[in-house]
């Protein structure tokens, strides 16, 4: 895993600033603190801060093919180069390194787009080809390493893993778009290839994206998309099989992204289903002792501390954990939206900020976690939530079937099914079964709730952006077919999980501390086996992930197997005031420095801020607690970004491979 970054200046330009490409690298340094390197020549510079992994002594980037005709710097893990480079072999290419990225510029050179189709992985990978003067990048098929890009005369062309290297560049403007923090207020994130800052882009996952450089044009194509078949057209099924073709798939899954790998991998146990069959089927198909990373809260609602240690002994792992308390959560928040690079609505990215930290301190630069289970097989409250909207509306008077919503959210101290009247009247709404998104629309206006605060000038210009017709009209022409639930996993697969659950919980938490995760439930060979099965092995009735329970019924202890789902959470607007409250808090949110943004009403800040210090942060409500760490993340955007510089320019300390043409 790795930082990366280049560009193509303007034609006008009569070589590549090579301060620049420095100055981009060393921004990104936390991702690749082992090594840099750069190459130019003189019409394209690619930088490379590298975190070694597979390869440590050979796989220095930016790496070249024989004739460095072909120069590459990536992002990522290829978890089937073994057997690439074997096949490539037999059709004459000579390796010079054991590193997965060599494999790449091969491939490239064999099948040339279509080599990302055979790529079992995640990455980010930008190739200069030399002759054709084409600068290639693409992503991988669900977004688990990112890759953003700016274009404009004044400028050319640039890439880099995260936006603040692309702002190492003066010409590169720096404001925030509308659009973007509208997608934000109402998804949770932006999408891609929209980001929250005015002009810089992000290629979408399942994308590749080539820049001509004699005519200054860019042309985007998918090499992968999700699909579903069509409802009701699934053939028989022996379910005892398919729970072995699942379990396999995983398996095979968990093999690679723990075996392919020079450095010792870790787990990340959260103490959930999810976590649980990850760690188990990593310790018991390798012979390598495993060491388990979770999570503790001090606050009792949030901690699942009894089914880590259930877990962890079970499987006799060496196990460490981290206890988040609120000031911590306060303490660290202004770095976890410096690293994040968008705002977040939630103060959930903050802990695994901490949780990554402890797995450097532990010497570990790579651990495999669960996510990406909850979306592939319907495991989200979302999905439960849409099938009891669907069973109410065919007899909305019916008593009987407003019980169901009892066995909604068992977890919740506070859960709506004990107030059955408020319950059925919400759940009664957003009903309608022509309405492609009516998965999400409650979701969404909840959210949207953080856009009464804009200032009446943005406001308008973020209310202009009908994102959400927008991402409904990207659904793929066949999703009237698919079952309901199908275009639920859509949604949350093209917005949340790459959005947010990949990028601010994800990559850029455990990134900010030089490690990668590595998602055995995203590898595409998974994913695409459990889109094809019956949505009834999947959700059954209200049991989410119901096949995943089944073929795991062997590797965990019934507590972990059968204890409600409990979603990942973290105390929010209480982890800023009280005793917990930080100095900067009263700082970034007085009158004046919201005024002085033009972002939100200073007095609707004021006004939220002071019922906040009344109770301390404590019972606010969902609503509210969106609402104040949205603004607050986004104020704090502003000043690191928008105000501020976008990052420092300290040079990457070295060693540096240096490659210079001109």
């Amino acid at each position: 895993m790795c930082g990366i970054c280049g560009f193509v200046p303007p034609a006008r330009e009569s070589v590549p600033d090579l301060d620049l490409i420095k100055r981009m690298i060393g921004r990104l340094r936390h991702r690749g603190p082992d090594s840099c390197g750069y190459y130019r020549d003189r019409r394209a510079a690619l930088g490379h801060a590298r975190l070694s992994i597979i390869d440590v002594e050979g796989g220095a980037q930016p790496l070249s093919n024989e004739d460095e005709t072909i120069w590459i710097t990536f992002n990522g893990e290829i978890f089937n180069y073994l057997e690439l480079r074997a096949e490539l072999a037999a059709r004459g290419h000579v390796m010079r390194t054991r590193s997965d990225t060599e494999v790449i510029v091969h491939a490239w050179e064999e099948w040339g787009s279509g080599c990302f189709e055979r790529f079992n992985g995640q990455w980010a990978v930008a190739i200069w080809d030399v002759r054709k003067r084409k600068l290639i990048l693409s992503r991988d098929r669900l977004g688990i390493r990112p890759l953003y890009y700016y274009t404009a005369p004044q400028s050319g062309f640039l890439f880099a893993s995260e936006a603040k290297a692309l702002f190492a560049d003066p010409s590169v403007p720096r404001g925030f778009d509308p659009a973007g923090l509208a997608e934000v207020f109402r998804f949770w994130c932006p999408v891609a290839p929209r980001t929250v800052f005015s002009g810089v882009k992000e290629v979408r996952p399942g994308h590749i994206l080539e820049f001509d450089a004699d005519i200054s044009s860019v042309s985007e194509k998918a090499y992968w998309t999700i699909d579903f078949p069509d409802d009701g057209e699934y053939a028989a099924v022996n379910v005892e099989r398919e729970c072995e073709n699942l379990m396999y798939r995983l398996k095979e899954a968990s093999r690679l992204r723990f075996t392919r790998s020079d450095v010792p991998v870790g787990a990340y146990l959260s103490g959930g289903l999810d976590s649980s069959v990850t760690s188990a089927v990593v310790a018991g198909e390798t012979e390598a002792p495993l060491s388990t990373f979770s999570l503790r809260f001090s606050d009792s609602e949030f901690d699942e501390g009894v089914y880590q240690y259930s877990m962890a002994k079970r499987l006799g792992t060496t196990h460490h954990e981290v206890l988040a308390s609120r000031s911590e959560i306060g303490a660290v928040f202004p770095e976890v939206v410096r690293h994040a690079e968008r705002p977040v609505l939630r103060t959930a990215p903050a802990p695994l900020f901490l949780l990554s930290r402890l797995v450097r301190s532990e010497g570990y630069k790579v651990v495999v976690a669960g996510e990406g289970s909850d979306e592939v097989l319907a495991g989200y409250d979302i999905f439960r939530e849409l099938q009891v909207r669907l069973f109410l509306a065919r007899n909305p008077q019916s008593k009987y079937r407003a019980q169901v919503l009892q066995r909604l959210y068992p977890w919740m101290a506070r859960s709506p099914g004990k107030a059955p009247a408020f319950a059925q009247a919400f759940f009664s709404k957003n009903t309608d079964p022509t309405d492609p998104a009516v998965s999400h629309r409650p979701r969404w206006d909840s959210t949207a709730a953080v856009t009464a605060l804009l200032e009446p000038e943005l406001s308008r210009e973020v209310s202009a952006h009908r994102v959400d017709d927008e991402l409904v009209a990207r659904l793929p022409s066949q999703h009237k077919r698919w079952h309901p639930v199908a275009r639920a996993q859509w949604f949350e697969m093209s917005t949340l999980l790459p959005g947010y659950i990949l990028s601010s919980q994800g990559d850029r938490m455990l990134m900010a501390h030089s490690v990668e995760g590595r998602f055995p439930f995203l590898d595409h060979n998974l994913v695409e086996h459990a889109g094809a099965l019956p949505m009834h092995l999947k959700l059954f009735a209200l049991d989410e992930k119901h096949l995943l329970k089944l073929g795991a019924a062997r590797l965990l202890p019934q507590e972990i197997l059968k204890r409600p789902k409990q979603p990942y959470r973290a105390p929010d607007a209480a982890s800023f005031f009280g005793s917990s409250q930080p100095d900067w808090v009263d700082e970034v949110l007085n009158e004046r420095s919201v005024a002085e943004a033009g972002i939100f009403r200073p007095q609707a800040v004021s006004k939220l801020l002071e019922k906040c210090r009344r109770i301390d942060g404590e019972q606010m409500s969902n609503t509210d607690n969106m609402r104040f760490v949205g603004v607050l993340s986004t104020m704090l955007l502003y000043e690191q970004f928008i105000n501020g510089t976008g990052g420092d320019d300290t040079l990457h300390p070295g060693p540096v491979t240096a490659i210079d043409r001109v």
